[in-house]
């Protein structure tokens, strides 16, 4: 069966390296923080983003546990101020949309009012050769139409500027798909 994780490391490995700099829009618990602190290493950066407190705590930790360089930024604010916060270009930025897993509050998730223009100044810090990987879970209703708009915007982004892919199993319309805009060279 298809390893959507593992597959997501694969696209992002393609496209960073050591001293990238890179952003985990929706850092949750950390573990794509933790992935891309790994990948980036000692003379990278990277920047994340969360609105709840314990989300910060929780990454802080995962990030010391997993002996993680010091490269990151943990910010508490929403992912459509990033661009407050990041003012240089990124390799690549991934959004793991839905709700703090652990939390026991299935109601506070991502919402449409924001997410979609934070993946729009996603796009344009994006950097030549760069990607952005949106993980979307249509599992909720917010996430269902979560998923509708972002896959409606995507759609319409010219070839030129980026090649948008969706990896989705098409026998579980429920199940958690990504979408991944890879920058056009």
């Amino acid at each position: 069966m298809l390893d959507l994780l593992s597959l997501q490391k694969e696209f992002l490995l393609s496209h960073i390296k050591e001293g990238d700099a890179v952003a985990d829009f929706t850092m949750g618990n950390g573990y794509d923080t933790v992935f891309l602190s790994k990948a980036v290493g000692e003379r990278g950066s990277v920047t994340a983003f969360d609105i709840q407190p314990s989300a910060l705590e929780s990454t802080s930790a995962n990030l010391r546990r997993n002996g993680c360089p010091e490269n990151w930024r943990l910010i508490c604010a929403s992912h459509d101020r990033a661009n407050e916060f990041i003012k240089g270009k990124i390799k690549a930025g991934v959004f793991n949309l839905g709700y703090l897993p652990g939390s026991g509050n299935k109601a506070l998730t991502t919402a449409r009012r924001t997410t979609l223009p934070a993946v729009k100044s996603a796009l344009e810090m994006i950097d030549s050769e760069g990607i952005l990987l949106v993980a979307v879970y249509p599992g909720h209703p917010e996430g269902a139409a979560e998923g509708r708009e972002l896959c409606e915007f995507f759609s319409g982004i010219s070839r030129y500027s980026f090649s948008v892919t969706q990896i989705r199993l098409l026998n579980s319309p429920d199940s958690p798909f990504f979408i991944v805009a890879e920058k056009a060279h």
